[in-house]
């Protein structure tokens, strides 16, 4: 009752045609850095001016496995949050299970199939239905350079891989750290897929890390790539193992580290720290990759909820994801672009223009591709176990880049 006249009281006088209904929803997510929470304080805002409770459920980990984890305990247990962020293919294997629930009446009042990329809408269904909630979309495939190391050694954003490893040496003698990394196996994924993709063009990587074909995985564009993969560790620190990528995106804004091969979600960092593209940090495509673009899309699930006024919070939530205003908002701080086709980029910086200039190209010319990093290419079985495989790759002295590839293509098999 106490829940219920706080949120009358928020929601203002309520008319004799029927009294506001306020619910709680408990949103699971892994947004915890500096740009993210930020981002979510906004979402939590406009749930709250509705007149409901918003019970925040925030599990540390940038890969969201750890997320994962707890969340599968909730719902087993028979009490799943309202929302847990789930993406790619994971949000069918969820939905698959049971539990999940039916959000299309709030999709068709939103005209949802109209303002979102048909791409995307497809993945937030289950047969036919609604149910989860797309937020944004991030660029995965971005190189970040600390503008003020760049201009020390004279300097340019590197176009492809030798230009890479010749600014990164240059980086190194003037006593800058070349390449700021976390050493986790998600970082060591990102990277990969980045290399893949500069070395063998958006058709290799589709090929190999979408299709998981067997012969473009044991070819010899796979093992260059893998070459240099394993090259670009050995500009990294050797504070690098278990760094979270927060840390790592923090030596380059502090200028300890010249660069970073990371995500869009990396920008919210730089923003968060009054810093600005082009006068204190440059943001290019990863070497070889300006005609490609690898997306991760991040979204929320939604769960079946026991209380009817929780089921309507729920909806409100869903709604409230997709309107323009939260998209541009949360857009703004995540360093990500909106997932609406109808968004206005203006107040967006030079980077997010140029990342839905490149979207918008990409999804005609073939180079859009899903981020096998994050969740958006192939079963959570299949790339987890290519990562464990590129991890041990990169952590093992000695190994082959023919070894690793073959463990990488038994890897793939995994079902």
């Amino acid at each position: 009752m106490k829940t219920l006249l706080k949120a009358l009281t928020v929601a203002g006088v309520v008319s004799a045609a029927g009294a506001a209904v306020a619910g709680e929803v408990e949103v699971l997510h892994w947004w915890t850095s500096g740009g993210e929470a930020k981002s979510v304080a906004e979402l939590k805002k406009m749930m709250q001016a509705k007149g409901h409770t918003w019970k925040d459920f925030a599990v540390a980990g940038g890969a969201g496995d750890n997320a994962m984890t707890v969340l599968k305990s909730r719902v087993v247990s028979g009490n799943p949050p309202a929302a847990a962020q789930i993406k790619g293919p994971a949000i069918q294997e969820w939905a698959a299970e049971g539990g999940v629930a039916d959000i299309s009446a709030v999709a068709k009042a939103n005209n949802w199939d109209k303002v979102l990329p048909s791409v995307v809408s497809q993945q937030m269904k289950y047969k036919g239905a609604y149910v989860a909630a797309p937020v944004n979309v991030h660029r995965v495939n971005w190189l970040w350079v600390n503008k003020a190391a760049l201009d020390k050694v004279g300097g340019k954003a590197p176009a492809n891989w030798d230009e890479f490893f010749a600014l990164a040496d240059k980086f190194k003698a003037a006593g800058i750290i070349p390449v700021a990394h976390g050493g986790q196996d998600w970082q060591d994924f990102t990277t990969f897929e980045a290399v893949v993709l500069g070395v063998g063009g958006a058709k290799f990587y589709n090929d190999a890390l979408v299709k998981l074909d067997q012969k473009a995985l044991k070819s010899p564009t796979m093992e260059k790539a893998l070459t240099v993969f394993k090259k670009i560790q050995s500009y990294v620190d050797k504070g690098a193992p278990g760094r979270d990528w927060n840390l790592a995106t923090a030596m380059v804004i502090q200028g300890k580290a010249g660069m970073q091969i990371m995500g869009d979600w990396a920008k919210g960092e730089f923003v968060a720290a009054g810093k600005a593209p082009g006068t204190d940090f440059v943001c290019a495509a990863t070497p070889g990759s300006a005609n490609a673009y690898t997306f991760n899309v991040d979204s929320f699930v939604m769960f079946k909820q026991k209380d009817a006024n929780n089921a309507k919070a729920q909806g409100d939530l869903a709604a409230a994801i997709l309107s323009p205003e939260f998209q541009e908002v949360f857009n703004l701080n995540k360093g990500s672009i909106p997932v609406r086709t109808d968004s206005k980029m203006d107040k967006f910086d030079s980077c997010a223009q140029q990342s839905n200039k490149d979207f918008l190209a990409t999804a005609k010319n073939g180079g859009l591709q899903p981020s096998i990093a994050h969740g958006m290419a192939v079963s959570p079985a299949a790339a987890g176990a290519i990562k464990d495989a590129v991890s041990n790759y990169w952590n093992t002295n000695g190994m082959s880049a023919k070894d690793a590839m073959a463990k990488i293509a038994a890897a793939a098999q995994a079902k």
